[in-house]
């Protein structure tokens, strides 16, 4: 059987408990997009353009690892992988969804992809950080930021398989999970590859690897980055700025970005390793950066998201922490109210680091 286009809407998708029509979802986008909540203008956009003959849609990057920018998809790679998402994870036509993201981006866009090629069951609320709808539905299939998840812990009895991307999962994230029913997996993509390639079940240690999905080959190029064949979601190899260690053909361990390494006196130091080893000991949100230094030209800081911190304590008890190497202990912590977030609900780090210099 041929895959479905994107005409082809699936006849048991619901949005919301209504059944819709191709021509259906064309009047309610463009009803959304111009009378709805503003979460759902959004909505609304993404819908006209989906039902639209056009093969191709522009989508714009987070921004979170760089200037954000416009690329353009096929919708047909987006259906492929829609297909591979729902072969993955076991999907099953009329299973219940939820749409919890900003459909500003691509992880928003492809939850509402996934469902009309699918034939699922999805309901949408307005994007924040304790999403789940006030009903007593359990969820199939959620896709979250690792705050959202954070806040729900109490709730995750209400869904049984969860993904979760945006950023990377810490220790204590991921060792509550581990606690819980819920099958919770961390996500590795970008708007480039369509949201994930691949995925990895969270556990209560960072023991498991990233598995790509099928038709997914990886490799590494010369600084030791991902490279990404997968020509069913992309006609071209897509070379990443993330530095990984291959584990077998398919396996991979993300080890931070090449962009963020931070220089501090010729030693190379990785933020997101850093920040792993530092989440069983901060509870809100943080992130290490670097700033320039006269003497190591970088020197490593800590920005932690609460106000109440006291900084001097912190990085005593920092110091204590025997996973930490000399150089990656932070020269200096910093607490600002609240970080600044991209459209899509993750941490910009270059923003947040402006309201401290």
């Amino acid at each position: 059987m041929a895959n479905p286009t994107w005409h082809n809407i699936h006849p048991d998708f619901r949005l919301n408990g209504i059944r819709f029509s191709t021509k259906e979802l064309v009047k309610i986008g463009q009803y959304l997009s111009i009378e709805g909540e503003p979460f759902e203008k959004s909505i609304g956009d993404f819908l006209c353009d989906w039902t639209s003959d056009a093969s191709t849609l522009n989508v714009q990057t987070s921004g979170s690892t760089g200037n954000p920018k416009t690329i353009t998809l096929k919708k047909e790679h987006m259906v492929n992988s829609a297909l591979a998402t729902g072969a993955y994870f076991g999907l099953k036509p009329k299973q219940k969804a939820l749409l919890c993201l900003p459909c500003t981006g691509i992880a928003g866009k492809m939850m509402l992809v996934r469902a009309m090629v699918l034939g699922l069951h999805l309901d949408y609320v307005e994007p924040s950080s304790t999403p789940l709808p006030n009903n007593d539905k359990t969820y199939d299939f959620v896709a979250m930021v690792p705050l959202q998840v954070q806040n729900l812990l109490d709730t995750m009895d209400r869904i049984k398989q969860l993904i979760v991307g945006g950023a990377p999962v810490d220790l204590s994230l991921r060792r509550a999970l581990a606690e819980l029913s819920v099958h919770a997996y961390e996500t590795y993509g970008m708007t480039e590859t369509i949201t994930h390639i691949a995925v990895k079940r969270i556990n209560a240690e960072s023991t498991s690897y990233f598995e790509a999905l099928p038709n997914v080959a990886v490799s590494l190029d010369d600084r030791g980055c991902l490279v990404i064949d997968a020509p069913n979601i992309s006609d071209e190899k897509i070379i990443t700025n993330d530095l990984v260690e291959l584990i077998g053909e398919n396996q991979f361990n993300w080890l931070g970005r090449y962009d963020s390494i931070i220089n501090s006196g010729g030693v190379k130091l990785v933020p997101e390793k850093i920040e792993d080893k530092l989440s069983s000991l901060i509870q809100s949100r943080f992130f290490v950066a670097g700033l320039p230094d006269d003497t190591l030209g970088q020197k490593l800081i800590l920005i932690v998201e609460d106000e109440s911190v006291n900084n001097g304590k912190l990085l005593q008890t920092i110091k204590q922490l025997k996973s930490l190497s000399k150089y990656e202990v932070p020269k200096a912590v910093y607490s600002v109210k609240t970080f600044e977030e991209t459209s899509t609900k993750k941490v910009d780090r270059k923003k947040t680091l402006e309201q401290i210099k």
